[in-house]
């Protein structure tokens, strides 16, 4: 059995564990936002670990649009390495847990439509790119 690795940022890590120990009935709004999210559950680039990551809610048809903005920082979260390498991953959308794969989306219109659909949910995108010279990584999640 692959081992469970804890977010380390505090609030990351009480996120998922509330909204993972009710089974998706608690939790499901993302800290001071409001907004809906969803749990990841992937797999550590270098550990080999289970890894679980509270993301805003963009669903876009049959997907999720996962947005790797970390804030604004100059550097991509851990979880986007995670995905690079490992893309078939676990969503939970509140109460449902769906076996999906990951893909990176770099190229227009594809990407531009699936940026503004996130915008769209989670407004604070468009400020957090502002902040940042990296193009900040967009990936869709897929049924498998």
């Amino acid at each position: 059995m692959t081992s469970y690795i804890p977010p380390a940022i505090d609030w990351v890590r009480e996120q998922v564990e509330l909204y993972e120990g009710s089974g998706g009935v608690e939790g499901t709004t993302l800290r001071d936002t409001g907004l809906p999210c969803v749990i990841v559950t992937n797999t550590g680039n270098k550990t080999g670990a289970v890894r679980k990551t509270p993301l805003m809610r963009v669903k876009v048809s049959d997907g999720y649009v996962l947005i790797g903005s970390y804030g604004g920082r100059p550097k991509d979260p851990v979880w986007v390495h995670n995905l690079r390498a490992n893309p078939d991953v676990d969503i939970r959308d509140k109460t449902e847990v769906f076996k999906m794969r990951v893909r990176e989306v770099t190229e227009d219109p594809e990407r531009a439509r699936l940026w503004a659909a996130s915008a769209q949910a989670f407004p604070p995108y468009d400020e957090y790119q502002a902040k940042t010279p990296r193009k900040i990584p967009v990936f869709i999640a897929e049924p498998m």
